[in-house]
Parts: C-alpha cells; sequence; structure tokens
C-alpha cells in the first residue's frame, strides 16, 4: 500500500532534491547534510544548494512512492534518498532515482519494444559530493543516466564520485558491508 505523501514545491531547480526516508542514524544524517552544504572545491564558484525533505511521514518510504511524489515537479530529472543503506555504510551513498526512466510516450515502437525487453538502470548510488554534479549533469541533459550507472560500475565501492571534488577525507575507505 502506498502511503500519501505531500507535494514536493522546490524553489530552485537547480537544488538537488534529498529524501531522507532513513531516521535510525542522526548523526549520519548531520554528515550527510554537511557534505551536501559545503560549497564545492575547485574552479567552480556556485553555491552548493539542495532541497532537503525529510520528517516522519518520509520514514520507510520507497523509491516507487519517492518517484511518485517527486514526479509532480516536472523540472526534475533526479531525486536522491538518504535510505537505510545511505545511514550504515561509511561512504553515506545516497541512492540517486531517474525520474526520466519511464519517458517513453515518444519512443520509436520498435525501440520501445527494445526497452521492454532490456529496461535502463533507473537507480545508481551517488557519494554526497557528487550529488551536485550528477543533479546538474541530468538538469543540463549533458549526461544521461546510464552513463552514471557506468561510473559506479567503474567504482571498486559501486558509487558515482565527484572526481574534481576535494576527497572528504584521505586514504580509501572500508567497503560497506552487505
Amino acid at each position: 500500500m502506498r502511503k500519501e505523501l505531500p507535494e514536493i514545491v522546490r524553489a530552485d531547480e537547480w537544488a538537488p532534491l534529498v529524501i531522507r526516508t532513513d531516521y535510525t542514524d542522526d548523526a549520519a544524517w548531520g554528515e550527510i547534510v554537511a557534505a551536501l552544504a559545503r560549497a564545492v572545491d575547485g574552479e567552480r564558484d556556485w553555491e552548493a544548494a539542495v532541497h532537503l525533505v525529510e520528517g516522519r511521514r518520509w520514514e520507510g518510504v520507497t523509491g516507487d512512492e519517492a518517484l511518485a511524489a517527486a514526479a509532480r515537479d516536472e523540472e526534475l530529472s533526479v531525486v536522491f534518498l538518504a535510505d537505510e543503506v545511505t545511514m550504515r555504510s561509511p561512504l553515506r551513498p545516497l541512492l540517486a532515482l531517474d525520474l526520466g526512466a519511464d519517458d517513453d510516450e515518444d519512443l520509436d515502437p520498435a525501440y520501445y519494444e527494445e526497452l521492454i525487453d532490456s529496461p535502463p538502470p533507473r537507480e545508481v548510488r551517488v557519494a554526497p559530493d557528487a550529488v551536485h554534479m550528477v543533479h546538474a549533469n541530468l538538469q543540463l541533459a549533458n549526461v544521461d543516466f546510464p552513463e552514471f550507472v557506468e561510473d559506479a560500475a567503474a567504482d571498486p565501492d559501486g558509487v558515482v564520485r565527484d572526481v574534481t571534488a576535494a576527497p572528504a577525507s584521505p586514504g580509501p575507505l572500508p567497503h560497506p558491508g552487505p
């Protein structure tokens, strides 16, 4: 049974949408919020704004429920969830869900048949320091969602990282358990 969720209204289409669905670790959430709020180092001069959605009515929300709630925002291409995996892993990877995965109304019928047999990936894990990069590139249509999935597949932890961001901590992090 799907939860009835409130409408999400973002004031800025360039602010990534992050929904907290796990409330087991407030310290982990604080780390995520801090990482998302940090100004991006390097050659970029933009503010690291983010639209955070939290509240107990979002607790345990599934990816499908989050997509349904976020899909009301026609300008949004991706939503990020801070779920149980996010809170347990030392990397704090958010779950990115592609809102464009179901955008098949204008497809060629032959291509549509191909999609039925092999649907494109609709989710990938993203390190907090890469959320802005992923969101911006999807908003601008510079990169397709499957390209980020390929990047994650090449990462030892299966996570999209922003290679231009300064590392959050020195040295490799331990691999998160199952």
